[in-house]
């Protein structure tokens, strides 16, 4: 079992701020990590040979991980597919564009899997590297997990985000949607796909996304403590519980347990009817916006695709705009159940995947337990701390009523420390 000491973000903006740690220095980090760790965890799809390096910023100093379906005007962006080898937008992404005005040097392009979609790429688990890493979002989150930068942008259309967190022993933050710009990216399913970000854990991928942003999403300040008695948090007992892995409903009781013992209101709640019938319209939603603004891809590239992309987009196009319409008729009377729901509890605590990293690098794993929540536009994040009986990681994904990023963040914080007590 690898051992991995990550990076913490806190610590190194406390270390810059104090004067004892400069911009270059920081940036060097990374870049020595890089150079030591990613022949063998293969993380990176590009790494920048002269990275800029600001002086000014809340993120000066912070070298950070950019998934490759993201466009950089100075690095290539093959969307993770062989069809768009070399090539060089003449942009940046939203994301980016903001990450640099903010101070942050984009120290590389972490791979991602083909188009985002399933087909897995070369990057592995740093824990154990017969394991999958998971994805899309492959890179971004073993980046971050073996300790070559400490923070990463990533994207998430079904679970992309939360489950290699999940997978890694990170942090993974899938915001409300649209709270982050998701223009300049390569889009697979535009209402679902999802920009988020990657840490070593809460508190770290928290203050990224407040200093990236300058919106006040910070958690844990000293200002604003959570009071754990006025939190109603629920174990969300939806059918798909009982197919998660022994371990995984083993660390979910757990959570729940060191969740009480810290003082939060802990409780089960049950699945509405209309959110389990939302989540199986996921698929031909993805599908059906898949083969539209993929389709070019198809006629132009098929021949450079994987089967398994190809043929997605392909069914995606013989899915009716009626089916399409009743999908997200069933989308729209789920997030109307989500909202009702959410009158009764404060946060949702469920897996973030059924189990620890499949082994083998076949498959990215299962997004079973991600795909309802990026639907229903819900704020998510992995809280790590918990091991299977092999020692792989496993998160705990908690949810939030859209909008409520910063509660969330708050409280994932302040549950990440009580499952370390």
């Amino acid at each position: 079992m690898a051992e991995n000491r990550m990076m913490s973000l806190a610590a190194l903006i406390k270390a810059r701020d104090a004067g004892k740690a400069n911009p270059e220095l920081m940036v060097a980090l990374s870049r020595d990590a890089i150079a030591r760790k990613d022949p063998g965890v293969k993380a990176f799809a590009h790494v920048a040979d002269e990275p800029v390096i600001s002086q000014q910023g809340p993120l000066a100093g912070v070298a950070i991980g950019i998934k490759d379906i993201f466009d950089t005007f100075d690095q290539p962006t093959c969307y993770g597919s062989p069809a768009y080898a070399g090539h060089r937008p003449r942009t940046d992404a939203a994301i980016v564009d903001l990450a640099r005005r903010q101070g942050a040097t984009i120290i590389g392009k972490t791979v991602s899997t083909e188009f985002a979609f399933l087909n897995p790429a070369a990057t592995v688990n740093p824990h154990n590297h017969a394991h999958t890493p998971g994805g899309s979002s492959s890179g971004s989150a073993a980046a971050v997990a073996a300790g070559m930068i400490p923070a990463a942008t990533g994207t998430q259309t079904g679970g992309s985000v939360i489950r290699p967190a999940s997978y890694c022993g990170i942090a993974g933050y899938k915001p409300s949607f649209r709270l982050l710009p998701v223009t300049g990216i390569k889009h697979f399913a535009p209402t679902l796909d999802t920009v988020g970000l990657f840490a070593a854990g809460v508190a770290d991928v928290a203050l990224l996304a407040a200093l990236l942003t300058g919106r006040d999403l910070n958690a844990g300040v000293d200002d604003e403590p959570v009071d754990p008695g006025k939190i109603r948090v629920g174990l969300y007992r939806c059918a798909l519980l009982e197919g998660a892995d022994p371990d995984m409903q083993a660390a979910l009781s757990q959570a729940a347990d060191k969740a009480a013992d810290a003082g939060f209101d802990v409780g089960e709640i049950g699945e509405p009817e209309a959110m389990a019938m939302a989540r199986g319209a996921h698929s031909d939603i993805r599908n059906f916006e898949a083969g539209l603004v993929c389709g070019s891809d198809l006629a132009l590239f098929g021949d450079q695709m994987s089967e398994v992309l190809a043929r997605t987009i392909t069914n995606g196009q013989a899915i009716s705009p009626q089916a399409y319409d009743a999908a997200r008729k069933l989308a729209k009377r789920g997030r109307a159940a989500t909202r009702a729901l959410f009158n009764e509890v404060d946060i949702l605590l469920t897996p973030a995947a059924p189990g620890a990293a499949p082994l083998g690098l076949e498959s990215t794993g299962d997004p079973r337990f991600n795909k309802l929540w990026t639907l229903m536009g819900t704020p998510a994040v992995n809280i790590p701390g918990f091991r299977d009986a092999n020692g792989m990681p496993l998160g705990i994904q908690a949810v939030a009523r859209f909008g409520q990023d910063k509660a969330l963040l708050n409280v994932a914080a302040a549950l990440e420390r009580a499952f370390g007590d």
